[in-house]
């Protein structure tokens, strides 16, 4: 996670939300589904064949995501990609209070467009929202997670008890540069050098203008990097052939939590991606995504 914020903070990003309003990448047309509870959520779609929605992880969305831009890319000769804005970021629109289950929902009104079965490949926290929505969605065939970010053991600190309620007031004070900077040290374990450094990008302003949702994604992680094993039954309905990927570059607790959660879930298999970090490089996973959504019973070879 480390360079994958950094390698953002110093120039991968495309530009602040809403400068590409009404128009979506490579020029295809932006497009709008409503969600259970009347939010927008901005989509744009790609390629031609089975659909796949890739769900991103924090501070992300399309304007702001060059691995899902470029994977969308590899993929599409292949495939029919789906990238949407998370609620509360670029072109989507943020309907208070926030819960976990509307970002469920979010993805369930893309899925419904994309023609109700799909693939699905969620990145780090977006993985999460991704695998609590294949318990209840039975229109995910296949589902591909990088790095949830999991603490299940003393690898590394769990969250602070009140790093939400702190992301929130920073927020609600103005302070959203800080709010950024208590994630990027705090959960994502960015050193506070390159934090410093960080600060004067332009990558930094497009983290301001969403740090607000920061809070939603340390509500989706609140309990999955509490430092505890991961509940056995807690994804246990999920039916969905399941590959869990993490990079060999990948710092402990990501590759900890990666193998952890392949165990608790029925019929999953972990890949390890030698020479990849969280910042996964899209040349190299988007093979491995079409093998697995496309090759019956032959799954990447586990690790």
């Amino acid at each position: 996670m480390v360079d994958d914020l950094v390698m953002l903070a110093y120039g991968g990003a495309r530009g602040a939300p809403g400068e590409k309003a009404g128009e979506g990448e490579k020029g295809d047309p932006m497009q709008r589904v409503i969600s259970s509870d009347g939010t927008g959520i901005a989509f744009d779609r790609r390629g031609e064949g089975p659909p796949v929605v890739l769900v991103s992880g924090a501070l992300r969305h399309r304007s702001l995501d060059p691995v899902g831009e470029r994977l969308a890319e590899l993929l599409a000769p292949r495939f029919t990609v789906y990238r949407y804005d998370r609620r509360g970021r670029g072109d989507s629109g943020d309907t208070a209070p926030y819960a976990v289950a509307r970002e469920v929902e979010d993805l369930e009104a893309v899925i419904a467009e994309a023609g109700g079965s799909v693939f699905v490949c969620g990145f780090s926290s977006g993985a999460v929202i991704a695998l609590d929505a294949a318990r209840r969605l039975p229109g995910i065939a296949r589902l591909a997670l990088y790095e949830p970010p999991f603490v299940v053991d003393a690898t590394r600190p769990p969250l602070p008890e009140d790093y939400v309620t702190r992301l929130d007031g920073l927020v609600a004070r103005g302070r959203r540069g800080e709010a950024v900077e208590f994630f990027m040290t705090r959960a994502a374990g960015v050193p506070a050098e390159a934090v410093a450094r960080s600060r004067s990008t332009a990558g930094w302003r497009a983290f301001e203008a969403v740090a607000h949702t920061l809070a939603y994604d340390g509500a989706v992680m609140r309990t999955t990097m509490a430092g505890r094993p991961l509940p056995a039954d807690r994804w246990s309905c999920v039916t969905a052939p399941v590959l869990v990927a993490d990079g060999g570059r990948s710092r402990d607790y990501l590759r900890t939590g990666a193998r952890a959660l392949a165990a608790v879930l029925p019929g999953a298999r972990h890949l390890t991606l030698e020479g990849q970090s969280h910042a996964v490089d899209p040349a190299v996973l988007a093979p491995v995504l079409e093998t697995f959504f496309t090759v019956p019973q032959q799954c990447p070879p586990s690790s």
